[in-house]
């Protein structure tokens, strides 16, 4: 099977599990961690995600899978960082966003599942379902690039605050159906328990809980991402076609970029 077949089987098998998942609506708040609906998630979303990584791995270049390791170790740590501080953030897609924006959609997607299939099968089996969203998160960081949205930080945080609504709304039926509302840290747990005190239903609770707690989380994301892109060399981030191809960086990046080989053309 060619890496466009996987990437398609695997995008069709997460949106039909992302659609089951909808339409089954388990009601027990305890008994989806166990029940026959989440593990079919479960399964689901992880053999998905593991079609589209190797599907886009196949298509990238060497200069972007030589960046991979690098950026999945900042999701994990800075993620475990968060986590273990309570607060009602991740942080844990900085690599992401990273990759998206210098390689493009499908580095970003496999870069997003990548790290959450390690941590799902080294530290935390929770994670794994959660690799949907993150691929989505990197994919939405490419496009988002590819329009230019990374050019300045005004529409860079812009740009965060789309990538967070998305987040929040894939990850809802996960949050809900597969952990009964019970995954997360102490603050997001806190989080979801206030939303459902005051009457909301389980997806609704993960939904307000998304949209609320991730728009906030990726504008820090891309924040940070950002200022590592601004303090590597120009010369370091045109090594990637994307960048190249689609000008996703500051204007003065690609100023100095054509200034730099000016000067080496008229030094030969």
């Amino acid at each position: 099977m060619n890496e466009r077949w996987r990437i398609g089987w695997g995008t069709g098998l997460v949106f039909v599990t992302y659609a089951g998942l909808i339409a089954a609506r388990p009601t027990s708040a305890h008994g989806g961690v166990g029940g026959p609906v989440a593990l079919l998630a479960l399964l689901g979303y992880t053999v998905g995600a593991m079609l589209i990584v190797s599907g886009a791995v196949d298509r990238l270049p060497p200069t972007t899978v030589a960046l991979l390791p690098v950026a999945i170790t900042v999701d994990i740590v800075m993620g475990k960082i968060v986590y273990f501080s309570g607060l009602p953030l991740q942080l844990d897609s900085i690599g992401t966003v990273l990759v998206g924006v210098v390689a493009g959609p499908a580095a970003g997607a496999a870069t997003g599942a990548l790290a959450n299939v390690i941590v799902g099968m080294t530290i935390t089996p929770g994670a794994l379902p959660y690799a949907v969203t993150a691929a989505v998160i990197g994919f939405t960081a490419g496009m988002l690039a590819r329009l230019g949205l990374f050019r300045r930080l005004p529409t860079a945080v812009l740009a965060g605050l789309v990538i967070g609504v998305v987040a929040g709304v894939v990850s809802a039926p996960i949050t809900a159906f597969v952990f009964g509302n019970a995954s997360g840290s102490v603050g997001e747990s806190a989080v979801l328990a206030t939303f459902q005190a005051f009457g909301n239903g389980m997806l609704k609770a993960a939904t307000l809980q998304g949209l609320v707690a991730d728009p906030l989380d990726k504008v820090l994301t891309v924040i940070l991402a950002m200022a590592i892109l601004k303090g590597l060399p120009p010369g370091f981030t045109h090594r990637f076609p994307f960048v190249r191809d689609h000008r996703v960086l500051s204007p003065r990046a690609n100023t100095v970029r054509t200034a730099k080989a000016s000067t080496v053309v008229k030094a030969g």
